[in-house]
């Protein structure tokens, strides 16, 4: 291939997720990574298109999502192609997304190095961010590893997942000693005095060709089913093809099919400001608030004997409170919701009940 060496770059953004604790601001028909959920002026899937085309040409980047997303990612990055928007026929787990896109930028390019990244994903420093992929780029660039970035921990976060790896190499590149899924209290707050643990961010950097020998040897039965379509990827036969077969695949994550079990796992730690965005909570650390810890996304608020509260609305909307202290205000064009921040949890639960009662379509 001739050209640069930026040329062999490539990513996978995965947009095909529903963002479920974020109800009623993010739903099924309009999820998380599509909307302005820090009320910034760009949606977070934009933000990481336009962070990865930093390193990444544009045309390379291909997006992994459900098919009734296509038309908001058309609308969002009016430049992409439609050869680069990969709609899965439903939804699965990230391993036969991942698998899906290896093998259809392997087949573009056989030297393909691939970068497999969160469209949902808040990171602040991005020129620190891109050094890190730049450094993962050239140690799969002519080695076969897998790397992955781990968030250096500022806390002992039990929504996360821990990469243990060995301190005493020299080398920024480590090798991976261990998988952690969520940890309770006691063991997270174990692996921070440890010092060598970091939050799984769930980023990953590998040769397309050598992550697919990776799923040929630990997943052979997903493998099978993909081989299957070798001749068809990148062809109009493509979609008929995963239609028919996409679902025989199983419905297992990255880090359990592979990353786990592969002796050839790597982590660079770095220790930029990101958050997964998992929670209305993680939110409010990323804004401004006011005097009284107030957070107001894409609303003017008043408030008088009110703190500590997150509130969101459309439209920016003027919202007054009084008296109210600790609580998660969030409002759509259907649906207010009112709940206690010590109950942040719930919401998946109260999105469900929502739609039992009132319509699928509320969420």
């Amino acid at each position: 291939m001739t050209g640069t060496k930026k040329d062999n770059y490539y990513a996978i953004i995965m947009a095909g997720g529903i963002g479920s604790r974020f109800w009623p601001a993010s739903k099924a028909s309009n999820p998380k990574q599509f909307i302005d959920i820090l009320g910034v002026g760009e949606t977070l899937f934009q933000t990481t298109f336009k962070r990865l085309s930093k390193l990444i040409p544009a045309e390379n980047i291909y997006v992994l999502t459900n098919k009734k997303y296509v038309d908001i990612i058309k609308e969002q990055i009016p430049h992409i192609k439609d050869e680069q928007i990969v709609p899965e026929p439903e939804m699965r787990n990230t391993a036969p997304s991942i698998l899906l896109g290896a093998h259809k930028i392997y087949k573009k390019n056989p030297k393909a190095l691939t970068l497999v990244a969160p469209s949902d994903h808040w990171i602040n420093d991005e020129d620190e961010f891109i050094e890190s992929i730049q450094e993962a780029f050239n140690g799969v660039e002519n080695s076969d590893k897998l790397i992955t970035l781990g968030v250096e921990p500022t806390s002992p976060n039990t929504g996360y997942g821990y990469i243990k790896y060995n301190k005493e190499e020299e080398e920024s590149l480590k090798k991976v000693a261990a998988f952690t899924e969520k940890p309770n209290a006691k063991k997270a707050k174990g692996f921070i005095e440890a010092g060598n643990y970091a939050w799984n961010a769930g980023i990953f950097i590998w040769s397309a060709k050598f992550i697919i020998e990776n799923f040929k040897q630990y997943l052979p039965d997903m493998y099978a089913v993909f081989e299957k379509g070798a001749d068809k990827w990148n062809t109009k036969e493509e979609e008929k093809f995963l239609e028919e077969n996409y679902s025989k695949a199983s419905n297992i994550s990255i880090d359990y099919g592979v990353m786990e079990k592969s002796d050839s796992v790597y982590v660079i730690p770095v220790n930029f400001d990101w958050s997964d965005l998992g929670t209305w909570s993680s939110v409010k650390t990323q804004l401004p608030s006011d005097e009284d810890d107030n957070t107001a996304i894409n609303c003017r608020l008043q408030s008088e004997d009110s703190e500590n509260n997150i509130v969101s609305t459309i439209d920016k909307k003027i919202v007054v409170l009084k008296g109210l202290s600790d609580y998660i205000v969030v409002e759509d064009k259907d649906v207010l919701m009112i709940v206690p921040k010590s109950e942040e949890q719930q919401i998946k639960q109260l999105r469900e009940k929502v739609m039992k009662d009132f319509g699928p379509d509320l969420g």
